[in-house]
């Protein structure tokens, strides 16, 4: 089969498409035609530093779309035909290619009308975004919530799933994408380059602050936040933790979460794996009912992954991108 192989760690750049064989399913997998793949930052950061589990030439990629080609031994849920999508374990050779392996009790079923493109622009961001809201925080409790980086992935689902749960969201954006980020649901949008985002969030909560934050930018950025939060606030932080000391104890009471969606894959945790997959049943129903957006903005080709995960790795871009395989 052909894939998009990654020679050494730190090589992403220069990935090109070569011929390596096929993978065979194992009990309880399955072996999936790939048709799309999902691009995240995820893929070029762990290229770039490499991964203890991988053996050389790897394959990155991991938000497939597909269709089951075979079942492994002991799989009965699934059969050949299945329209399916999954998060991949980003320990294993991953969807960058024409066909991949998976665990089957991590996939979920591609409702009718849904293309394997808009599916595949979920996993990762769509499902970090979930957890964040519904497995996290307490969310029935939050009136408001501050939701950064609302042009990206994991902001774009998350500003979409905070407003269909009632909350008024605010999210920080570029000025270009103010519009954009609004047409996903934000009530406020603040230019982070350009303003104060504490005075800002205070301001439009007449100086409450927000009961909840869900940064996936940085560190800095999740420490930064802290100065947004209202007494007995709640921080989900995706892209590092911020400084705990930089609130005093007995004092605003925070609550922090920390969010790593791929770690089920090495949990051991049978429940927390079958998770993903009910995860992106609900993800699923709700974009074909037409309730979310896949936020799809650019479909690109296998060749295309290495110049477009530079881009991305830039930070500037808007909504999602998949590369079509079949």
């Amino acid at each position: 089969m052909k894939a998009l192989l990654l020679q050494e760690k730190g090589q992403w750049k220069d990935m090109k498409v070569e011929d390596i064989q096929k993978p065979q399913p194992g009990e309880g997998e399955l072996l999936v035609e790939v048709h799309a793949v999902g691009l995240n930052p995820v893929d070029y950061k762990t290229a770039t530093g490499g991964n203890p589990n991988w053996s050389y030439p790897h394959v990155l990629g991991l938000d497939v779309a597909g269709v089951i080609a075979e079942v492994g031994q002991g799989v009965t849920k699934w059969k050949k035909g299945d329209r399916v999508v999954f998060h991949g374990d980003l320990t294993r050779n991953g969807g960058f290619a024409e066909f991949t392996t998976t665990t089957a009790h991590t996939v979920s079923k591609i409702p009718g009308g849904v293309s394997f493109e808009d599916a595949a622009s979920i996993p990762t961001a769509g499902f970090t975004a979930y957890q964040s809201l519904f497995r996290k925080l307490p969310t029935e409790q939050i009136d408001t919530i501050l939701i950064h980086g609302g042009a990206g992935g994991v902001g774009g689902f998350g500003v979409q799933l905070a407003k269909q749960a009632g909350k008024t969201v605010i999210s920080t954006a570029s000025a270009h994408n103010h519009d954009y980020v609004k047409s996903l649901g934000a009530d406020y949008v603040i230019d982070y380059r350009e303003e104060d985002i504490v005075r800002s969030v205070m301001d439009i909560t007449d100086g409450r602050g927000v009961d909840a934050v869900v940064d996936a930018v940085s560190r800095q950025s999740a420490t930064d936040s802290l100065g947004t939060l209202a007494f007995m606030g709640h921080i989900v932080y995706i892209a590092g933790a911020p400084d705990f000391t930089a609130i005093k104890p007995f004092t605003k009471v925070i609550s922090y979460h920390e969010i790593a969606l791929g770690a089920a894959h090495q949990s051991g945790d049978l429940k927390a794996q079958q998770d993903l997959a009910k995860i992106g049943d609900e993800m699923l129903s709700l974009l074909a009912q037409g309730h979310i957006s896949s936020m799809l903005t650019e479909t690109i080709t296998l060749d295309e992954v290495p110049g477009t995960l530079t881009r991305l790795s830039e930070r500037h871009i808007k909504g999602k991108i998949v590369a079509k395989i079949k």
